[in-house]
């Protein structure tokens, strides 16, 4: 399988002296899998997990916590840059603490998802969670949580401005009507008319309002594109896998 050949190389590398980290980066639109598939594909390959959407989430709750308006984009900003944040970065248990408050849960909150773009899309901020996604990135280069093997790092940036230097880049994508209805299945567990039309809003118009200051629609310049609309999830981690052994490895 393609986990076990990476995850031998990667392992057999560390005893050599020409050891390098491995960094995927993978990105694509909301409700495309990019999370859960990340996952899976970190702890396959003993790898870290970062998924910086869960930055852009914890930035928006910090703003919501410390009442400060998310139109007023430079209080906004200036909020953001001192933000006590501290994101874990074990697969099998990602965690997001704020000021030593686990937040994990409360991001995932509907009123955080319909609020976020309002901070996604404020360019102080973006250029501020840049920065420390690369911080967390460099560092699993050589130590952190992988001990140096590597990372995957998911969400918006990641593939283009983030980790263009990534030696795997993917973009994850879906139809739409396949990505609503992941997406309702996850937060009201059913993806019936009514359960899909409530989602649309953190799906459709969050896309819409990303993309106006960020590019994950269409794959850029060597980035690869796995379509998963007909995919199950483990075949969208296979399809990854596959990816990074044809890219990856050197």
């Amino acid at each position: 399988m393609a986990a076990a050949s990476i995850a031998h190389d990667l392992a057999h590398a560390e005893t050599t002296d020409v050891a390098r980290p491995l960094v995927v980066a993978l990105d694509g639109p909301s409700g495309s899998g990019k999370s859960s598939v990340s996952r899976q594909v970190a702890s396959r390959l003993g790898l870290a997990y970062l998924d910086t959407g869960a930055m852009y989430r914890a930035a928006t709750w910090w703003c919501v916590h410390q009442g400060v308006d998310l139109t007023d984009q430079p209080a906004v900003a200036a909020l953001v840059a001192s933000m006590p944040l501290e994101i874990g970065v074990d697969p099998s248990d990602p965690t997001v603490h704020v000021d030593g408050t686990d937040i994990a849960e409360a991001i995932r909150d509907s009123s955080i998802s319909t609020a976020v773009s309002a901070v996604a899309t404020n360019l102080e901020v973006r250029a501020e969670l840049r920065r420390r996604q690369r911080e967390l990135i460099d560092v699993e280069r050589t130590a952190g949580f992988s001990g140096g093997v590597g990372v995957v790092a998911e969400g918006r940036d990641i593939t283009t401005v983030v980790a263009p230097d990534a030696d795997v880049r993917v973009l994850l994508t879906a139809s739409e009507e396949a990505r609503l209805a992941r997406r309702a299945k996850d937060v009201h567990g059913d993806a019936d008319a009514s359960s899909v039309e409530a989602t649309r809003d953190q799906v459709v118009r969050r896309d819409r309002d990303d993309s106006t200051v960020s590019q994950f629609l269409v794959a850029a310049d060597g980035v690869v594109t796995v379509d998963s609309s007909d995919l199950d999830f483990e075949q969208t981690v296979q399809a990854v896998l596959e990816v990074v052994e044809r890219t990856g490895q050197r």
